[in-house]
């Protein structure tokens, strides 16, 4: 895949997470999804779909994942579920546990984990994969505006990381006087 020598990708990728991105929270998806950049939190598809995610070797994600494709050439700082095929290219590093159905490594990559046939067989008949959520996403129906209550949690939920501050003092409006009109 990403070798010299490596067939170009057949896949789709619907979903760019650039290079310059950070995403912090949970990511649903289907289609494709390539990760240049960093996302902290867990990255879900569902089991049944033809859900891929390509995590470049620029890419790092600190979470779970559970998506039946998964091609790793970057980061990844947590459990992998993988009900179909996964890829481990020669950057990949792992650190957090690997459940499989069929695993491709190419020299180079590494895992610092256990690797888990777990999702063997025929489709109907594996173990569902994880759902790990930090936090609930609200239930919004086409052409239905969603009720109050979810709206209003999702307004309110607190970031999990705080804010980066450069060490300046932020100043309010109106707070700075001109020391030559006294």
């Amino acid at each position: 895949m990403f070798g010299k020598n490596s067939k170009p990708s057949t896949h789709h990728f619907d979903t760019l997470v650039s290079g310059k991105a950070e995403i912090v929270g949970d990511l649903h998806f289907s289609g494709g999804l390539h990760i240049d950049g960093k996302v902290f939190g867990n990255i879900i598809a569902e089991d049944d779909s033809k859900a891929v995610i390509r995590i470049s070797e620029k890419g790092v994600v600190v979470g779970e994942i559970s998506a039946p494709h998964v091609i790793v050439n970057g980061q990844v700082s947590g459990d992998i579920h993988s009900c179909e095929h996964i890829e481990l290219a020669s950057r990949a590093t792992v650190n957090g546990n690997i459940f499989y159905n069929m695993i491709e490594m190419v020299m180079g990559s590494q895992v610092s984990g256990n690797l888990m046939h777990r999702y063997r067989g025929k489709p109907e008949n594996r173990p569902a994969m994880p759902k790990s959520v930090t936090h609930e996403k609200p239930v919004f129906n086409e052409g239905v505006e969603a009720d109050s209550k979810s709206v209003k949690a999702v307004a309110d939920a607190k970031p999990a990381v705080a804010p980066k501050t450069t060490g300046a003092t932020p100043v309010a409006a109106g707070a700075v006087k001109d020391k030559k009109a006294e």
